[in-house]
């Protein structure tokens, strides 16, 4: 009998041209900027910002329950998550960002914004090698070529970079590490998220990173006692104090769809693009913000060039040949 044809199987849905899922990574991390400026306001009026933080979570996790109750395919693809097949430690993605905001709560303070953002950068860049060359990601497998060492190392530079001549804070060697696993703590966090999002859909995972990150939060704040003096509390009355819940959506999923379509990597370096270009742009417009910084440009433009830079060699994986028909390891059809 003469051997079919074999065809090609259709690649998955929801992936993104390269260019376009790192412009929506850009984007979103212009909203991590914006979200880092509205939580540290919201947490130094408050006077508590592990407090912050749990009202971050809390506005995230209000939003995605609208969306539940307006989208039935959000709720459809919850319900797949049965079916997904999945081994239960890719749900744990929103962990990563239930520590880095805890971290950033307590280090900031200790080793100031500058400092803090450099040993984060140098966690997620190093981490995002890890988990691509490990495979932990939806894209699989990526080498350690010298390319994308050489992005990750770009990345370090251009936040180091856009801080020049902002007071680095003092060196702390406990903080710093902790910055840096808050780093890493991300990178893990993108590289889940993706899994889940490859799975079941973005919006789905993006409701599993909150539900999963919202009740770890909750436990630090009421180990911590944040919960003690809540009738005490001086709550501002300026609305956009509270948007920090919106924009940590708007990160969990432009993170999505970037792992999904480029790596992990190269997501983390153009979100750390967009920090810094968000940097720029809300130190230009915020009446008491410094004002236009070169060496911020720089950063976004440098981190940019790491961005293209990771991605020189990468090549498409081919697409897994199926048999129309089952075959015989010879490859003569059954039957």
């Amino acid at each position: 009998m003469r051997r079919r044809p074999a065809r090609r199987s259709r690649p998955s849905g929801g992936v993104l041209p390269g260019w376009l899922a790192l412009g929506l990574v850009v984007l979103g991390g212009v909203a991590s900027a914006a979200q880092g400026l509205v939580n540290a306001e919201l947490g130094e009026r408050v006077g508590n910002p592990t407090i912050g933080a749990v009202v971050n979570n809390l506005g995230g996790c209000l939003l995605i329950g609208v969306g539940l109750l307006l989208a039935r395919p959000v709720r459809a693809a919850l319900a797949g998550l049965r079916h997904a097949g999945l081994p239960w430690w890719a749900y744990l993605g929103g962990l990563g960002g239930a520590v880095i905001v805890v971290v950033a709560s307590y280090v900031v303070p200790v080793l100031g914004v500058a400092l803090f953002t450099i040993a984060q950068v140098a966690g997620s860049s190093f981490g995002g090698l890890a988990v691509d060359r490990t495979g932990l990601a939806p894209t699989g497998r990526l080498a350690l070529t010298p390319a994308r060492v050489t992005g990750a190392l770009l990345g370090i530079g251009a936040v180091a970079l856009a801080q020049t001549g902002r007071p680095l804070g003092e060196l702390a060697v406990a903080p710093v590490l902790l910055a840096v696993a808050g780093g890493i703590a991300v990178a893990g966090q993108a590289a889940l998220n993706g899994r889940v999002g490859a799975a079941v859909g973005g919006a789905a995972a993006t409701v599993v990173n909150f539900a999963v990150g919202t009740p770890a939060i909750l436990a630090v704040a009421a180990l911590a006692g944040a919960f003690g003096n809540l009738a005490g509390l001086s709550w501002p009355a300026q609305p956009y104090l509270y948007l920090g819940g919106l924009c940590g959506v708007a990160i969990v999923a432009a993170l999505l769809v970037g792992v999904r379509s480029v790596g992990v990597l190269r997501t983390g370096l153009a979100l750390v693009a967009g920090q810094l270009a968000g940097a720029l742009l809300l130190d230009a417009v915020v009446p008491t913000g410094p004002g236009p910084s070169l060496p911020v440009l720089a950063g976004a433009v440098l981190t940019l060039v790491a961005v293209l830079v990771a991605g020189i060699g990468r090549r498409a994986r081919p697409e897994p040949v199926v048999p129309a028909e089952p075959v015989e390891p010879d490859g003569r059809l059954v039957g």
